[in-house]
């Protein structure tokens, strides 16, 4: 039976970190996924993410951000690759709307520069955008977008580089604890291992079945349209987007290739059953909504629909990630539930699971995100 230090399950988003950091540190390492490298089956792809630092979910994300931001860095440079690109971003929504209010909380705690725009000197500064009365804009120009694909492709092929091995198209069974360590059983065969993480994106509950976690996977639909050259990456005065109204919470990005201007809706999406079966057609009610916000905010965003994608938020009821040893068994840690708004963190998340793995705890902010807290139960997290 084949044994390793460590065996990553999901290499998608986190595990792809995870791996990359586990090997940097000298650790014999197995990655195992059921698809390719950086495939469109889970959550980590559709091109681009969102990144920012004045966090409107929750302070307490902003100095894991700050990380994040930094092990992005340090991947670019070690790829001499560029992964993300400081487009900027315009949040829209009412001036005391859950948006603008907790963006403005972040940056107060944290001292973050924005700027706070009016509806007419929004519209003034942003001209491809209509923002009605009395909605109100923040720009924070430190944000932007990182490229999704390659940035798990990125920290797979660090992870191989520093001895990694790592097997696609193998479909995990079941693990057990086994002395000090764990056993993985898959239909490619056994291997041991002295510490196992799980970052099995739609799939966490079922690997974590004995956990019980309240996670529920939605799917989502993004959408590519025509749009005219000022939407585009390299205009200077068109960040990505992020829009509260009153039909939902919208986002987008600039246009970055042919496939032209990315845009979905972060609220909603149908619940799925199996992640396996989930359903990849276009649904005409979701483009319908996602259209009548163009039509709202982005007036010269063409209905020309350019691309279609789907992906899975994997979503804990609080929307808090789920960051923590399995408390059943030390040799085992997780990452689960990064409902919709995690890809930007993975890069610190890798660290802090490789942390927990190894040593047990990580000097990282993830206090917040433990198991073991009470809003797990569908509490604020206030």
């Amino acid at each position: 039976m084949p044994t390793y230090d460590a065996i990553v399950l999901g290499t998608g988003g986190v595990g792809s970190a995870a791996l990359f950091e586990l090997a940097r540190r000298g650790q014999r390492v197995l990655g195992l996924d059921r698809f390719a490298i950086a495939h469109d089956r889970g959550s980590s792809h559709g091109s681009t993410r969102l990144i920012r630092q004045a966090y409107f979910e929750h302070p307490d994300y902003v100095p894991l951000v700050l990380r994040a931001y930094e092990r992005w860095a340090e991947l670019e440079a070690r790829r001499e690759q560029k992964l993300f690109y400081e487009t900027g971003l315009l949040q829209i929504g009412p001036a005391d709307g859950v948006v603008l209010s907790g963006v403005r909380a972040s940056a107060q705690q944290h001292g973050l520069p924005i700027d706070e725009f009016s509806s007419d000197e929004l519209r003034a500064r942003f001209p491809q955008f209509s923002a009605p009365q009395p909605l109100a804009g923040i720009f924070e120009r430190r944000a932007g977008c990182l490229l999704v694909e390659e940035c798990v492709r990125g920290h797979l092929e660090e992870a191989i580089r520093w001895g990694a091995e790592h097997r696609t198209g193998v479909t995990v069974q079941k693990w057990n604890p086994r002395g000090s360590g764990v056993v993985v059983a898959t239909d490619a065969g056994t291997f041991e291992a002295a510490r196992l993480v799980i970052s099995a994106g739609p799939w966490a509950a079922q690997v974590l079945a004995d956990l019980g976690l309240p996670l529920m996977v939605r799917r989502k639909s993004v959408f590519w349209y025509a749009a005219p050259p000022e939407h585009f990456r390299h205009t200077a005065d068109f960040p990505g987007f992020l829009v509260e109204d009153e039909a939902g919470l919208f986002y987008g990005f600039p246009s970055f290739d042919v496939d032209g201007l990315k845009v979905a809706e972060h609220t909603g999406g149908h619940h799925v059953a199996d992640p396996l079966t989930v359903d990849r057609q276009v649904d005409v009610d979701e483009e319908k909504r996602v259209l009548t916000f163009l039509n709202r905010y982005l007036p010269k965003v063409t209905h020309a629909r350019m691309r279609h994608s789907v992906c899975m938020y994997t979503m804990s009821p609080d929307e808090h990630f789920i960051v923590d040893r399995h408390p059943a068994c030390d040799a085992v840690v997780f990452c689960a539930g990064l409902s919709g708004h995690g890809f930007k963190f993975t890069s610190v998340l890798g660290e802090a699971l490789a942390d927990l793995a190894l040593e047990g705890m990580t000097q990282l902010p993830v206090e917040f995100l433990r198991l073991n807290r009470t809003s797990l139960r569908g509490d604020s997290h206030e």
